[in-house]
């Protein structure tokens, strides 16, 4: 699976981004999607993830309520709408993806065979 994420960029505290993740290669209905960020100087931490029906979704409690992670299976896309942003939402998100055809989502990043290459999202106050 080839990963391409998209939508990043400079935001005012408060503001949106809505990030994209165009997958190709594989079947990507088989495959539960996550979205990992990492800030400079910090561990890559999970943000949210989405089974491949969209039946099953978790999110880390950071940005439960402010992100919503959904997904296309047409499209074979993945999204994250990013609301109520602040300066500590500063990192390089990246998609992922795990092979899981049964639905299992799972939140640590050794658990994902395929990653995307990470966009920058800065958030000014």
């Amino acid at each position: 699976v080839q990963l391409q994420a998209s939508g990043g960029g400079l935001v005012q505290a408060g503001g949106s981004l809505r990030l994209s993740c165009a997958a190709s290669g594989r079947t990507f209905n088989s495959y539960t999607m996550s979205w990992f960020r990492q800030a400079p100087g910090k561990e890559r931490e999970f943000v949210a993830a989405i089974s491949w029906g969209g039946d099953r979704l978790s999110y880390a409690d950071s940005v439960r309520g402010r992100f919503t992670i959904s997904r296309d299976n047409a499209k074979s896309t993945v999204y994250l709408q990013m609301n109520s942003l602040n300066p500590e939402d500063t990192a390089v998100y990246y998609c992922a993806a795990d092979f899981s055809p049964l639905g299992v989502v799972v939140v640590t990043p050794g658990a994902y065979e395929y990653w995307g290459q990470g966009t920058l999202v800065t958030v000014s106050s």
